[in-house]
Parts: structure tokens; C-alpha cells; sequence
């Protein structure tokens, strides 16, 4: 079972702490929402839960394994990373790209082996792009792309996936798609980490949510836990309402 922990991690750019002293943990099968303003250090969070930031002080545990102490394929092979707004810069297909999410897993020498065939044909059929395998994918729309995107980062099956800001540039409609797709590889057993700005999506899709403020962790848990009143307020510095329904929960914020 994949367990994501975060022990009193700090990181500093010059002078300025963008994360300090953060402690957190992320189960397999839950999606975890890290919310907060602009600046919070929810990407700085991201980023040194996925390996890819040194903490300057502190340590990050994957299933009680150092991630210092994995080698970058290893590493790529249990987990995936998703950055805020991808892109394409290259006319090549959309199959093609969903096969780079394999590159960790590909011997150095031969062509692509039977068996990852049949995961890429798979990741297609998941996420409804079967009759788009052929476009470039620079003649994508944003729905089709972030969907081409969610392909490339979960065709591995990886046990963590780490998605930030999936639903920016998105219309509501594809937004809704997208966070809907997360909420399944979370309910098939995979650990996701999410960083939202949208607070009603992320009371709709979470298990658990991080709340971040000027680089410090001010309260984590279950998302209805979290998602109060007090929280929203002091967090965004104004006074937040929430209603709750069956769907979930309506935020709204009052001047």
C-alpha cells in the first residue's frame, strides 16, 4: 500500500522560506486536495512530494523508503508527474505521447514490447481517445489534451500520481471531466495529490485536503474537516461561507 510522507520539510529560495517545516502523509486509494492562495507553496509542496525538489532540511518517504535514495527510474516507474498546463510543441500523435509515460518502463534496446501495447491501447480506451490516437497533438483542444495528458501520466499504472492545477484553462465542462477521471484512479487504489484553486471541485472530488498559507501547512484531514467556515476565512483572509449538499459543498466568499 502506497504511503506518501512528508517529515518537516523545508525549503528555502535566498532568504525567503517557501515551505516551512511541512509534516503530511498520502494514502493509497485517496485523493488529496492541497489548497490555499497564490504563493501558499502548494507547487513547492508538489514538488518535493514527486522527488523532484531536495527539501532543505526534512525528509520524503515513499512506503518508509528515503526518495533520495531511489534512482530517477525507479522512481518514474511508481510514480507520475503532471504540471500545471502541459504542452506539445511537437506534431507527433496522440498514441505516441501517451507512449512516453512508458519510457521509464522500456528496455534501453528493442522495440515496444506486446504487453505495453496492449496498456497503451488501454490508457486510449480510459480516457475516450481512441478515435484521436492518430491526431498530432498539437491540433488538440484543452479537454482533449488534458485528457491526452491524464493518459501519458497513468499509462504506467503508477502507485502515486501528482497533478498540479489540472483544471487550469479548462471550460467547467472539461474541468468536470478531468476531476472526475482523478476521483477513479483514486477509487482503483492509486495515492493522487491534487493542488486546486476551484474549492467547489475539490470539495466534490476529495478525500482529504491540505490547506496551505504562506508556506506552512495550517490544517490538514478529511475534506469536511478542512472545508469549513474558520479555515476558508483565515486562509484567503475573508469571510467564507459554506453550504453543504449532497454533491458536496458550495464555498462563497463575502467582502
Amino acid at each position: 500500500m502506497t504511503m506518501v510522507s512528508v517529515e518537516d520539510v523545508t525549503v528555502r529560495r535566498g532568504r525567503r522560506t517557501v515551505l516551512d517545516a511541512a509534516s503530511v502523509q498520502f494514502g493509497a486509494g485517496r485523493l488529496a486536495v492541497v489548497i490555499g492562495p497564490n504563493g501558499a507553496g502548494k507547487s513547492t509542496l508538489l514538488d518535493v512530494a514527486a522527488g523532484l525538489l531536495p527539501p532543505g532540511t526534512g525528509r520524503v518517504l515513499l512506503d518508509g523508503q528515503s526518495l533520495s535514495s531511489l534512482s530517477r527510474r525507479e522512481l518514474a516507474k511508481r510514480r507520475a508527474y503532471l504540471p500545471q498546463s502541459p504542452q506539445v510543441d511537437w506534431a507527433i500523435s496522440v498514441e505516441r505521447v501517451v507512449a512516453l509515460g512508458l519510457t521509464a518502463h522500456l528496455p534501453a534496446f528493442g522495440g515496444l514490447p506486446a504487453t505495453w501495447r496492449e496498456r497503451i491501447d488501454l490508457a486510449l480506451d480510459r480516457f475516450d481517445l481512441v478515435d484521436l490516437r492518430d491526431r498530432p497533438a498539437t491540433q488538440l483542444s484543452g479537454g482533449e489534451l488534458a485528457r491526452v495528458m491524464l493518459a501519458r501520466a497513468t499509462v504506467g499504472d503508477p502507485a502515486l500520481l501528482i497533478v498540479d492545477e489540472p483544471t487550469a484553462g479548462l471550460d467547467p465542462r472539461h474541468a468536470l471531466d478531468a476531476a472526475r477521471r482523478l476521483r477513479t484512479l483514486a477509487d482503483g487504489g492509486c495515492a493522487v495529490i491534487v493542488a486546486l484553486h476551484d474549492l467547489d471541485l475539490a470539495a466534490r472530488i476529495a478525500d482529504d485536503v491540505v490547506a496551505m498559507k504562506n508556506g506552512r501547512i495550517e490544517a490538514h484531514g478529511l475534506a469536511e474537516t478542512v472545508l469549513t467556515d474558520p479555515i476558508l476565512s483565515d486562509l484567503y483572509d475573508i469571510e467564507a461561507r459554506v453550504s453543504r449538499t449532497a454533491d458536496g459543498a458550495t464555498i462563497r466568499f463575502h467582502a
